[in-house]
């Protein structure tokens, strides 16, 4: 039997397109028959080493101003709540990633990671201290306290920076991007349709 092609998703926490790609990328996947693999990150250090000190859309205010209501847009068309901006951009995201890594194996990564980004986004909800990581794994029917304290121990730091340096290694410069099993990237939310489809071996005429 044909083993089931493979998209990885590589998400970060503070990214208002993340947030729209990991509420929409398992019902896209369900209809192309692609299995994803999901890769929570750190984007800051990738923007850190282009020289930048914080997000594209803080460093252009057009930019950032046209994203919001981009994201306002497209929330409404998926049938999200409506977006409600953290009072930071971009939060602080380290406890959150750091918990996604340490669960990285587990059942719980992928409603883990989507209540972090319902918290963020639809919520208005900072996610940038460990007790609001714990508060969300709880809510899950985990023990918050012990899994954000085994996610700060040192094996999975390193874990973590692992996974910085492989997303570096892979020519990942900003989330979310997706990964196909031959390499194959495409990065932003508005990409998640064409990596499904290159997945599966349904190239553009002429692209091999």
């Amino acid at each position: 039997m044909a083993r089931q092609p493979t998209l990885e998703f590589w998400y970060e926490f503070a990214s208002s397109y993340s947030y729209l790609a990991a509420m929409r990328i398992e019902a896209a996947a369900a209809d192309a028959g692609v299995t994803v693999r999901w890769r929570p990150f750190l984007v800051g250090p990738l923007f850190a080493a282009q020289g930048w000190t914080t997000s594209p859309f803080n460093l252009y205010p057009a930019k950032g101003k046209n994203m919001w209501r981009d994201v306002e847009r497209e929330a409404a068309r998926l049938g999200l709540p409506p977006l409600t901006r953290p009072a930071q951009f971009p939060q602080n995201s380290l406890s959150a990633v750091r918990a996604a890594v340490y669960g990285h194996d587990q059942d719980w990564l992928v409603p883990f990671s989507k209540a972090v980004f319902t918290a963020s986004f639809a919520e208005g909800r900072s996610i940038a201290e460990p007790s609001a990581v714990v508060e969300i794994l709880d809510s899950l029917g985990l023990d918050g306290t012990q899994t954000v304290r085994a996610a700060a121990g040192e094996a999975n730091k390193t874990r973590l920076r692992v996974s910085v340096e492989e997303a570096r290694s892979r020519g990942i410069y900003g989330a979310p991007t997706f990964l196909a099993d031959d390499g194959e990237l495409f990065w932003g939310n508005d990409r998640l349709e064409q990596a499904m489809a290159w997945a599966v071996g349904d190239r553009p005429a002429g692209i091999r």
